[in-house]
């Protein structure tokens, strides 16, 4: 199965979407004293796939999903048990997003993500669809990768994934940065979650035409502590 170029632009770390400026909340776990070594983060990154990656993949299918039949013409079915659609189902799912996240540091961290997303996304492959999750001044990540995903000619299983291994190494790669630890060490500790991020991916795109009130809503009380502590400190390297 070959994949579209796009959706690998999608999953690069080096897409100049703002990604390196947020730390998915590894900065400050790591000033609380919470990960200090390599099989703490392993634990840490296992906590947030389950919890915040797995909400986070889903939005970004239920996203896609929702994108493709607005590509595709087919607007005026919202999948399982009917619901929302055109640009009410993404006011819809904009809400179901904010009541996914108690902190109120986290939604601003996944809305400046969200609109750094789109703003690189929309250079490279500009499309209507975006335009509509484009209506938000700063639409959640989850949201435009999901919209992202779609316009590259991906499915909300690839949706998923990609956002599901994001959830991973983006706090990996601030490991390296503020713990000094081993980039050969902390790439097999990715490479050792792997089948975990793909379980979740297909977790979360068993959702992909639920109503959005059924997505998972799974909480991570530390990681909002943790959220709402980061953006109290003054000397910071990550936004989040």
């Amino acid at each position: 199965m070959t994949l579209p170029a796009l959706l690998l632009l999608l999953a690069d770390s080096r897409l100049p979407a703002g990604g390196h400026a947020h730390s998915g909340g590894l900065e400050p776990a790591a000033g609380a004293g919470a990960v200090t070594d390599l099989p703490s983060l392993a634990a840490f990154l296992h906590g947030r796939l389950a919890t915040a990656g797995l909400v986070a993949a889903a939005l970004s299918a239920a996203a896609c999903a929702h994108a493709a039949r607005t590509m595709n013409g087919t607007n005026g079915s919202a999948g399982r048990g009917g619901g929302p659609h055109g640009h009410e189902a993404w006011t819809v799912l904009d809400a179901e997003t904010d009541a996914r996240m108690p902190s109120p540091a986290a939604r601003r961290a996944s809305r400046a993500q969200g609109r750094s997303l789109l703003r690189a996304v929309r250079g490279t492959s500009p499309h209507p669809v975006l335009d509509e999750v484009g209506v938000f001044p700063a639409p959640h990540h989850p949201l435009v990768l999901g919209a992202a995903v779609a316009v590259a000619g991906g499915s909300p299983a690839e949706a998923a994934s990609v956002s599901a291994y994001g959830a991973i190494t983006g706090p990996a790669s601030a490991a390296v940065r503020l713990l000094g630890l081993d980039p050969l060490a902390v790439h097999r500790a990715l490479a050792d979650l792997a089948p975990e991020v793909d379980a979740v991916a297909a977790e979360a795109a068993g959702f992909a035409d639920h109503a959005p009130e059924a997505l998972p809503a799974v909480s991570a009380p530390a990681l909002d502590i943790f959220a709402e502590l980061h953006l109290r400190t003054d000397l910071r390297l990550f936004e989040s």
